[in-house]
């Protein structure tokens, strides 16, 4: 989807969810701009990847996440502070209730925002070279097994990635870490109505909670978690704006 870009772009209204998408390899000629609005510590930890790809990843996703926060909430880049959750989920100290979230995959990434509520965004580049059940076996829950073993094998890769990136994305927007079990929660499969289905310590929260699936290039796909009461979901591409 193209948009136009302008400063109206950064006028997220309640109730919308802002979803970003970005190319590593369009934004290597940025890296310097990005590491001069990055903390010491985001260079240091980006300097400790082993190979130049990972490192430049690293410092486009934080330059790029850095840049986006400072246009919606109209501050430099540079002066942004960060806290961090027990779990360690960053978030604005200038602006707690700005919601955002990041995730990358191969030469993709993808960052969501949201005004009062908790997001979580999952990217994956898809690969076709694992036994589908076995790894389900080890992490999804008992009817999300269910769900793969009555596909036809030629459709289980496509709903593994549904599943795997919706279950990705609502871990994320907890933001509890690993601190309950992937299998204590389920998730649809289908191309269409991506929701969730049931948690084990709440039944009533499938209700609070909006999932998406996207595809924003050809083997990769994405899913986005939100609470609250969502009612848009506007798609932009970040290659699109000028620096």
């Amino acid at each position: 989807m193209k948009t136009t870009l302008s400063e109206s772009t950064f006028d997220l209204p309640e109730k919308e969810v802002h979803l970003w998408h970005c190319r590593f390899d369009a934004n290597t000629r940025n890296i310097e701009t990005f590491k001069r609005i990055l903390s010491d510590e985001e260079k240091e930890k980006a300097a400790k990847f082993k190979f130049d790809i990972h490192r430049e990843q690293a410092v486009i996703s934080r330059g790029v996440l850095r840049t986006l926060l400072g246009k919606y909430i109209k501050k430099h880049p540079r002066d942004l502070r960060f806290g961090y959750t027990e779990f360690g989920k960053p978030f604005l100290k200038e602006n707690s209730n700005l919601g955002f979230n990041v995730s990358h995959s191969g030469n993709r990434a993808v960052f969501g925002f949201v005004h009062h509520a908790e997001i979580g965004v999952d990217i994956e580049k898809r690969k076709d070279d694992f036994e589908v059940m076995e790894i389900a076996q080890h992490f999804f829950s008992s009817d999300e097994i269910l769900a793969l073993e009555n596909l036809p094998q030629i459709h289980r890769i496509s709903a593994f990635y549904r599943c795997w990136t919706r279950k990705e994305s609502f871990i994320k927007a907890k933001g509890s870490g690993l601190s309950f079990s992937l299998s204590s929660f389920s998730v649809s499969l289908d191309v269409d109505g991506a929701k969730l289905l049931r948690t084990d310590w709440d039944a009533a929260e499938k209700g609070e909670w909006r999932l998406y699936s996207l595809a924003p290039e050809k083997n990769y796909l994405a899913a986005l978690s939100v609470r609250g009461d969502i009612n848009a979901v506007r798609q932009m591409d970040w290659d699109e704006l000028l620096l």
